[in-house]
């Protein structure tokens, strides 16, 4: 694995450098065809001839592939590298509120309307609180995707046991069984322009931290994803458990 990352690393470097170049490049190509169409109408629009506006559409669409390339080369490294996980006692209400607002603008844009349930007082979880904003954003975002024409968005954070649930349910387009069954699988997406590692991401992270994560769903009436992370205070108490066992070492 060790072995693979450093392969990535390096094959993400030699593909970015290119594209960084491409990028500039193609700005400031666009940047020499407006000043080339410098007169305007009376209404302050560029003159343009209709050779010049398909230039400008073609240099449009190859920023949008460069930038889309750039995206996939991210979310390629992001999986690859894992990303060290540093562990501290946080409460997951406060993180998924956190999130909620930072959502919420752009989700009220869209028509999508927030029903939350995230509870004072409950225990905390040992996380790694930038990686697990990474996974329940991710899963944000794609309850948003799945509803284009708006629709309800369920936020719920309840002590399951030794563990904290969180459940995020959307009433959008949900999953056939076929999709519902591969919706984790690395490199598989029905989105147009998906990179495929978005809900694989999700369950990676999840991993890391030693929760779960699954998923629900119903084709036409939404889907509902539940992360399980298990409680701080059981995690120290089974290393407080190891250590006494190997400081008594093995019982006669």
């Amino acid at each position: 694995m060790a072995f693979l990352v450093r392969l990535a690393d390096g094959l993400a470097h030699e593909i970015k450098n290119p594209l960084s170049t491409m990028s500039i490049n193609l700005a400031l190509l666009q940047e020499d065809w407006e000043r080339a169409g410098a007169s305007r109408n009376s209404e302050g629009a560029p003159l343009r001839t209709p050779r010049e506006e398909r230039s400008q559409k073609r240099i449009k669409t190859l920023q949008r592939e460069v930038h889309r390339l750039e995206h996939i080369l991210d979310d390629f490294l992001h999986y690859a590298r894992g990303g060290v996980v540093d562990r501290r006692p946080e409460d997951l209400a406060r993180i998924v509120r956190e999130l909620l607002e930072f959502v919420e603008p752009e989700d009220e844009r869209a028509g999508i309307r927030h029903h939350v349930d995230l509870p004072i007082g409950l225990p905390l979880v040992l996380v790694d609180e930038a990686r697990i904003k990474q996974a329940v954003l991710n899963l944000l975002v794609n309850a948003r995707q799945a509803m284009p024409d708006g629709g309800e968005l369920l936020v719920r954070v309840r002590r399951m046991g030794n563990q904290v649930e969180l459940s995020i349910t959307d009433t959008g387009i949900g999953m056939s069984p076929e999709k519902l069954a591969r919706c984790f699988e690395e490199y598989w997406s029905d989105k147009p322009g998906g990179t495929g590692l978005g809900l694989s991401t999700v369950r990676r992270i999840l991993e890391e931290h030693g929760g779960s994560v699954t998923v629900l769903s119903e084709e036409g009436r939404g889907s509902s994803f539940s992360l399980y992370l298990p409680l701080a205070v059981e995690l120290v108490r089974g290393d407080e458990s190891e250590a006494r066992e190997r400081s008594e070492g093995p019982s006669a």
